[in-house]
């Protein structure tokens, strides 16, 4: 970075950037939990030779918990290994049959991931909305962006279960609603992804919502089918129909890479035989907001009474049980 040309190409300057970030993020708290630590150290030591200072064992006694959960926190990015776990991520979601509830819940779930992403510190940027016809969305598509955001995002991949009483039935009913959820990493360039442009279909159409002078009077939205695989993306709230479709390009470039990979991991499976339960697209988590209050992960089984919160964007209890649980599967 200290090169006088290093900025000659901004792309790759930006990647550079990006993995110095990434580092960064790692080692920085890693340094700064290691002198904790020995400080920590130090205190007990000071304990042991003098043996009756309280003043001492007070303020181990409050640093103790900090560097717990500190440890904890360090423990967890340390499973974060995959190959596109640091980079940012793309999340897409869908509701389930169920009409307006449905619809209601996945913009719920919507709500739910942005406010996580403000918690953590990361930017968000929707770039595809599309209303329901009475309320909530039929889906929605946002990017993720911050180190690591794919990595603790992909744990929230499935289908999501919600039991309420239905502000949309007179009758007070309880009902059960449904959303899937998808994580793809945001693929970067230098990964080659075979896309051939006469298999793809590309419709313009009129952006919908709030935007600028001319985003609701000109065709600038744009939808891409890739007709082999029959993955639909769309974008529609970027500046201009050429900025839409490279956007709709990048979001097609990490659903393909996806497939692929999934493809090969089925392949594997049909070879050898199930190992472990495949989760794409199951039911991972249900919120039930009556006749009791209770989140529960069926994968790991963590389980909170604190519904508002979770739903208010307090994810990582559920994220940091599945982390754990994977990697001490793997092991």
């Amino acid at each position: 970075m200290s090169s006088p040309t290093f900025w000659d190409q901004k792309e790759k300057a930006q990647l550079v950037v990006a993995d110095l970030s990434a580092c960064r993020s790692v080692l920085t708290p890693f340094d700064d939990l290691q002198t904790r630590v020995e400080d920590f150290v130090a205190i007990s030591q000071l304990i042991d030779e003098e043996d009756s200072s309280a003043d001492l064992i007070t303020e181990a006694e409050a640093t103790w918990p900090k560097l717990a959960r500190a440890l904890a926190g360090l423990e967890v990015m340390s499973f974060l290994g995959g190959k596109f776990d640091k980079g940012n991520a793309i999340l897409t979601l869908h509701p389930g049959s169920g009409g307006t509830e449905s619809c209601d819940w996945a913009n719920m779930l919507l709500r739910m991931y942005l406010r996580w992403t403000e918690r953590k510190g990361y930017e968000s940027k929707i770039i595809d909305l599309q209303p329901g016809d009475v309320a909530g969305i039929k889906s929605a598509t946002i990017v993720v962006s911050g180190v690591f955001a794919y990595g603790y995002l992909r744990p929230e991949r499935g289908v999501h279960r919600l039991v309420r009483i239905s502000p949309f039935d007179s009758n007070n009913r309880r009902h059960t609603s449904f959303a899937a959820v998808e994580v793809y990493p945001e693929i970067a360039d230098d990964v080659e992804v075979a896309i051939d442009e006469k298999e793809l279909r590309v419709d313009t159409f009129r952006s919908g919502g709030a935007g600028g002078q001319h985003v609701n009077t000109t065709d600038s939205a744009i939808r891409i089918t890739h007709i082999p695989s029959g993955i639909v993306v769309s974008c529609q709230n970027e500046r201009s129909q050429h900025q839409n479709r490279a956007t709709a390009m990048r979001i097609l470039r990490s659903k393909l890479y996806e497939k692929e990979v999934a493809d090969l991991e089925q392949q594997k499976i049909d070879e050898t035989g199930p190992q472990e339960e495949n989760a794409w697209g199951s039911q991972i988590r249900s919120y039930v907001l009556h006749p009791y209050q209770m989140v529960k992960d069926l994968r790991t089984s963590c389980e909170t009474s604190d519904t508002s919160g979770v739903l208010d964007g307090k994810l990582d209890p559920f994220i940091e049980a599945y982390l754990k649980t994977k990697d001490r599967d793997a092991r």
